[in-house]
């Protein structure tokens, strides 16, 4: 019979690893440790497994104790320093990089951690010079090309910033176009008169309804047919996108001939040379359909001269940065609770970190009954603001042209808000910008919003921005 060796448990364990069979992983981690308690390795992967379970004070001491045994395993001290800033130990993790870079001053490995936690913790300069350096000692390094894009953009430097934002890797829904339709050619910047082109979705929901705005431009271009391939839940809101001829969700087939070109949706900034005062932001270029407005009025019954707001406090859990850009203590709502002539809408989706019912304001429910954003659009037609945390709703509001208050993280906030904005040029004179002074604080976010409801003569129906 034969006899399992640590090495062959260790290889065992990282394929039931990559199974997402993690309990049999980490036994098999530990089997291999039982045999021999030394062997670095083991202890990193253990480590990383610990990690993605969110079990940190495990994970560090297994990393510590890989770290001891491998002391020059530049690896095994980057993901570590990775857990740290996760745990948000920025001190500790920028401790840690630095000396990393004490002793291999070249490792465009250590740059980029380092860069990325110098400007998440608002030290852009210096992280900067850390993504440069990284690109001086390979230029062919992706991922440094792209931190340094999304710093740029928050900085408003675009034309840079598009530039470096083509190194991101190639949308995962390129080769399922491509198999359907393998003879169209990338559009970089080629004549479109007389062609047809689609737009390929590369992210969430939200960053679609913000790019596919330059539908517009490509059919000003001269494109006889401009189509767009998209979330199945943005099919029918886009149905009026301004500038598109058709659109196709990715789980169905894309039916007739083939497009000329295609373009994946973060090119097109670029493409079109889009500085920080020429962003194509003519509102609304999107619109509800009247039958679901009429539809959604029957359920938004209220008080004629009541105000009707919106709120929605959690985005897609999924996020990387969700667990800072969401409200977690929906107790903070407490502050608006005393606003009089108010009637109060949840767009919340049920998979929210905060039910409804443990919302202090008294709300209409109505996030369990919206099929799509199509829906969305329709109750937001109806209201007078929408008060969100950094979602697609916010985008979705914008993109309707109507008052959206938008709430964002101190840590993390996104790129496309630029810096220390209370509006945003996306979506100029319908959007502002309530930012957070110190992370995790939404407490004073909300008092700030409720000093500007305050001001609203009588918080009777009217627009809030007239």
């Amino acid at each position: 019979m034969k006899t399992d060796t640590a090495e062959s448990l260790f290889y065992q364990a990282n394929h039931q690893m990559a199974q997402g069979q993690w309990d049999a992983a980490e036994n098999s981690f530990h089997l291999a440790l039982q045999l021999e308690p030394d062997l670095a390795e083991v202890h990193a992967n253990l480590a990383w497994l610990l990690q993605q379970q969110k079990r940190y004070a495990e994970a560090g001491a297994a990393y510590q104790r890989a770290r001891l045994l491998a002391p020059d395993n530049v690896q095994i001290s980057l993901n570590y320093g990775v857990m740290l800033a996760q745990e948000r130990r920025f001190a500790e993790a920028e401790q840690l990089y630095r000396q990393v870079l004490l002793q291999h001053p070249d490792s465009i490995f250590a740059l980029c951690n380092l860069g990325v936690l110098l400007a998440s913790t608002l030290h852009e300069t210096e992280a900067e010079a850390c993504y440069r350096r990284a690109l001086e000692l390979d230029p062919a390094y992706r991922k440094a090309a792209f931190n340094l894009a999304y710093l740029l953009l928050r900085q408003g430097h675009y034309a840079e910033g598009w530039h470096m934002l083509e190194a991101r890797e190639a949308p995962a829904i390129l080769d399922y176009y491509l198999s359907q339709q393998p003879h169209a050619l990338r559009w970089q910047g080629q004549e479109l008169r007389g062609k047809s082109i689609i737009i390929l979705f590369e992210s969430g929901h939200g960053d679609t309804i913000q790019f596919t705005r330059y539908a517009s431009l490509l059919k000003q271009a001269g494109a006889t047919r401009v189509t767009c391939l998209c979330h199945p839940a943005l099919k029918r809101l886009f149905a009026s996108l301004e500038g598109l001829d058709e659109v196709f969700a990715y789980d169905e087939n894309i039916p007739g001939s083939a497009c000329d070109y295609w373009v994946p949706m973060y090119s097109l900034p670029g493409l079109f040379h889009t500085q920080i005062d020429s962003i194509p932001a003519k509102l609304p270029y999107l619109h509800a359909h009247p039958q679901d407005v009429q539809h959604w009025a029957a359920r938004m019954q209220g008080p004629d001269k009541h105000l009707r707001i919106g709120l929605v406090w959690q985005g897609n859990p999924l996020f990387d940065n969700d667990g800072y850009r969401s409200i977690h203590d929906l107790a903070v709502f407490k502050t608006l609770v005393d606003i009089p002539g108010v009637h109060w809408f949840s767009l919340q989706k049920a998979e929210g970190v905060g039910a409804a019912s443990d919302m202090p304001l008294a709300l209409t429910s109505l996030g369990s009954d919206i099929r799509d954003f199509a829906d969305t659009a329709a109750i937001i037609m109806q209201l007078d603001l929408l008060i969100t945390v950094d979602t697609a709703v916010a985008h979705l509001a914008g993109a309707l042209g109507k008052p959206c208050w938008l709430m964002l993280p101190a840590y993390q906030a996104d790129w496309r808000w630029l810096k220390d904005r209370a509006d945003s040029l996306w979506y100029p004179a319908v959007m502002r910008l309530f930012r957070q002074k110190y992370s995790g604080d939404w407490s004073a976010v909300m008092q700030e919003i409720k000093d500007e409801l305050m001001k609203l003569p009588a918080i009777s129906k009217y627009s809030v921005f007239s």
